[in-house]
């Protein structure tokens, strides 16, 4: 990077990683915005997750992994990881509180770490595991889950989805748009 001041690394990681998981995070949102309750409790067989489910799911996980996750075991002796996989929540309103519980529990965690913290170490299920390794894994485990709520959505909807990223033959414009906006 010549010609740049020097980059504070940890500093410069923790704005990314929060940057990318809110747009993961807003992917989800557009995606869930779109479906009727209906919708989000459908699933294609009985070994298929409901979008409900996906949700209960990854809400569980963010609130077990980030409360207290210096200090505590990832896998809370309070979490009933099976139980996540039950079509227990009615309606929009309760998957909407959901998600929104387990991603406020997780971006307050991100947002509280410091550039020390990521010299660090946390225990997930009794392993231990350096803390930017922690936070890859969730982005790994938690963008895998919202693409398949996109996907299921998508599938849902048909025709009448509207894109939660780039539309289809949009890529040309975007790319100007976004070389324009940065020049």
């Amino acid at each position: 990077m010549r010609g740049r001041l020097r980059m504070n690394i940890g500093q410069t990681y923790l704005e990314i990683v929060q940057k990318r998981f809110k747009s993961v995070k807003e992917l989800g949102d557009k995606t869930l915005s779109q479906l009727d309750n209906e919708q989000l409790h459908w699933a294609i067989n009985e070994e298929s997750n409901s979008i409900a489910i996906i949700v209960k799911h990854v809400s569980g996980n963010m609130i077990s992994r980030w409360t207290d996750f210096l200090t505590t075991d990832g896998e809370k002796a309070t979490r009933n990881r099976d139980d996540e996989f039950t079509d227990s929540l009615q309606t929009k309103e309760e998957i909407m509180t959901v998600w929104e519980q387990g991603w406020q529990v997780f971006l307050r965690a991100l947002q509280g770490l410091t550039e020390a913290d990521l010299q660090g170490f946390v225990t997930i299920r009794g392993e231990q595991h350096s803390v930017i390794d922690a936070i890859e894994r969730q982005m790994s485990h938690y963008s895998l889950h919202v693409g398949q709520i996109v996907y299921i959505a998508k599938q849902l909807k048909g025709s009448e989805w509207q894109t939660v990223s780039i539309a289809r033959g949009q890529s040309q414009a975007f790319t100007e748009s976004m070389i324009k906006k940065h020049q």
